[in-house]
């Protein structure tokens, strides 16, 4: 059997591309692994500044359908790179991962395009729910 059929034969089917924003190395290994083995999903790029986030989104526009934003960064922050891909196609996702998870700041995400918000401290089973359903007919926002 071809390594395409292994992949069909254990239902993981056609995997999800992510790109991470994220400053602190050990969270984006953790994300990473995290997506990968629970959710079925490739992460295809990183980034810990938000210009090289936005910019690499915007270049790489058909490589990617799940952003994952953290609002620090080493340079800007998360709400610059989400107003930077407010115009994207409609299956790309933009998800904050952040612990500032405020009602204000959840509020202001949503504003700047952000399709959900999780709790990266308590919401990651959440959050990979939110990945899997991605492949459905219908995104819950969060």
């Amino acid at each position: 059997m071809t390594a395409r059929g292994l992949a069909v034969a254990k239902g993981t089917g056609v995997r999800r591309k992510a790109f991470i924003a994220e400053d602190d190395p050990s969270i984006r290994k953790l994300l990473t692994t995290l997506l990968h083995e629970r959710a079925g999903v490739d992460v295809v790029g990183a980034a810990s500044q938000s210009t090289d986030a936005s910019v690499w989104l915007l270049e790489h526009g058909n490589s990617w359908d799940l952003a994952l934003i953290d609002l620090f960064l080493e340079e800007g922050n998360g709400l610059t790179v989400l107003a930077g891909c407010r115009v994207r196609k409609s299956g790309q996702r933009m998800v904050v991962v952040s612990n500032f998870a405020t009602p204000d700041m959840r509020r202001r995400c949503a504003f700047y395009g952000a399709d959900a918000f999780f709790d990266k401290t308590t919401e990651l089973d959440e959050l990979v729910s939110y990945c899997k359903s991605l492949g459905s007919s219908t995104v819950p926002s969060a």
